[in-house]
């Protein structure tokens, strides 16, 4: 676990999820950390929308089965409000139709309910830096839905414009790594990993590295037994 560095101001998360005993491990893991700060809860998605309104938080782990309104729905409208906080949707493993209606209302990252803490935070961290994490398991299901039936010979076109160094971070992203763990991997500074997933998603014209794993399987680029 990391620390709390000194002048360098809390991540604020607001937890949305109908469980209370969810919501309550969920801010035990985060604040024990010492960077988190759990500023608000929401049960249902309604309150999620007004928490985001009164809270501010910087991330939002939303739950998508929730009373009155889904997160999904929640998500929609919360996104399409003036600078929005990040949003990472909690999932499991019977919710595949779920993950791609979050994906395409704008989600930034995707996280098992029962991942295990270092998890939960690694993608609250990732999502506060315009980071993203999306789990493997995850990422096989984008295969499923979305990989090209044929594997291309040569660079897929839509890939035509990027440098060998953003074809290895972008076969990375596919994997489900972040930009720490593409770091360590490539041994490049942080920073240079960050350009280089700017310099992807401008070039593949898309709104974030979840779309960019999209890309990465429909056009063959990246393969299931690539995790």
């Amino acid at each position: 676990m990391g620390g709390r560095i000194e002048g360098v101001p809390k991540i604020r998360v607001l937890v949305a999820d109908d469980q209370t005993l969810v919501r309550t491990g969920f801010r035990v893991i985060l604040e024990a950390d010492g960077d988190i700060e759990v500023v608000a809860e929401a049960a249902t998605g309604t309150e999620a929308i007004r928490q985001a309104q009164l809270a501010t938080p910087d991330v939002i782990l939303m739950d998508i089965r929730m009373p009155e309104m889904d997160g999904l729905a929640a998500t929609e409208e919360i996104l399409r409000q003036p600078d929005p906080p990040t949003i990472v949707v909690l999932t499991t493993f019977d919710q595949n139709e779920y993950v791609y209606r979050a994906l395409h209302a704008g989600a930034a990252g995707f996280l098992l309910k029962d991942a295990p803490s270092s998890r939960l935070i690694a993608a609250v961290r990732a999502a506060a830096t315009g980071d993203s994490l999306i789990e493997p398991s995850i990422t096989r299901r984008l295969v499923e839905r979305f990989a090209a039936p044929v594997q291309p010979v040569g660079r897929p076109v839509e890939l035509a414009a990027l440098t060998e160094r953003e074809l290895d971070v972008l076969r990375l992203i596919a994997r489900g790594r972040s930009n720490a763990e593409i770091a360590g991997e490539l041994v490049v500074a942080e920073t240079t990993v960050k350009t280089h997933v700017a310099r992807i998603l401008t070039k593949l014209g898309v709104r974030d590295r979840v779309q960019a794993v999209v890309v990465a399987y429909r056009t063959g680029f990246a393969v299931s037994d690539s995790d």
